[in-house]
């Protein structure tokens, strides 16, 4: 979309009402500003309206591409505009949370629509003698379970890609596509 020449759109601020009283009658003159505020109308317009372009909740849907890419969130392929509004919107908070378990179901949930849970072991491996061999490789690895939720699906390859931008990477993490929510032992 193009905002540079809007059929009808009129200035608010017309320029031949602004000349001094000899080029007020001026026909020359009143043509020739009447051609620059249809040039300016869409800029004045743009500018009387920043700070709603500057919202990703009311901003022109190509702007919200744009804003996007202001706080650092990555395009999601097929992903629909008003979800893409609430990701942008949401952006600060989910990159305070990117690499914790919350920020990941949250993350999933926001732009996938699913359930998930993350598991992991907490451990952490370390030496009391400074210069010392690094510890063993751990097996440990994360598992981060997915179900469907509001949208009743479950996209696994985009699942893996979140999963993926998500985690750390020197973490190991298995994704697992469950039918519903896990079933807790003593439930």
């Amino acid at each position: 979309m193009t905002r540079a020449a809007i059929p009808g759109l009129a200035s608010r601020h017309p320029m031949g009402g602004l000349l001094p009283a000899l080029y007020a009658e001026d026909d020359l003159a009143q043509r020739f500003t009447a051609g620059l505020d249809t040039v300016l109308a869409p800029v004045l317009s743009t500018l009387d309206n920043l700070a709603a372009y500057l919202d990703p909740r009311l901003a022109p849907s190509d702007f919200v591409e744009w804003l996007s890419s202001w706080v650092g969130v990555d395009s999601v392929p097929g992903l629909p505009g008003e979800l893409r509004r609430e990701v942008v919107v949401r952006a600060m908070e989910l990159h305070r949370r990117r690499g914790t378990r919350r920020g990941l179901v949250e993350r999933l949930g926001l732009c996938l629509g699913v359930e998930a849970e993350v598991v992991d072991s907490g451990g952490a491996a370390w030496s009391p003698t400074a210069g010392s061999e690094l510890p063993a490789k751990s097996a440990e690895e994360v598992v981060v379970r997915v179900w469907p939720g509001r949208t009743g699906s479950v996209d696994q390859a985009r699942v893996h890609d979140i999963v993926r931008a998500s985690c750390p990477v020197h973490v190991m993490c298995r994704v697992e596509i469950l039918a519903g929510p896990p079933v807790r032992e003593g439930s």
